[in-house]
């Protein structure tokens, strides 16, 4: 039971939780952070995209219906695809 309890708090369980701590990608001034998500055996792709204003950091979170068999696959996919929202978007992301 314990053994059990220590994986959903450190990621092992199915709430969706990273299995490790996102490594930050640094993208035309954005820090893009993947966070993708655990669902029924697949993973969601998903994250985080930040950005340091004058008036302080600002951070949009997205999740995608896209789905990946591997933690790496959907982490690989959630950083192009907020790529792809910061070069369509930009700093509207955060209104």
């Amino acid at each position: 039971m314990l053994g059990k309890l220590m994986g959903k708090l450190f990621g092992g369980g199915s709430g969706g939780a990273a299995a490790a701590p996102a490594q930050a990608v640094e993208y035309k001034g954005y820090e893009i952070l993947a966070e993708p998500m655990s669902n029924g055996g697949q993973f969601n792709v998903a994250g985080v995209i930040r950005k340091s204003f004058p008036d302080g950091a600002k951070e949009h979170r997205f999740i995608r219906a896209d789905t990946h068999g591997s933690r790496d696959d959907a982490a690989g996919h959630s950083v192009q695809k907020a790529q792809q929202l910061i070069d369509e978007q930009g700093d509207r992301l955060f209104r």
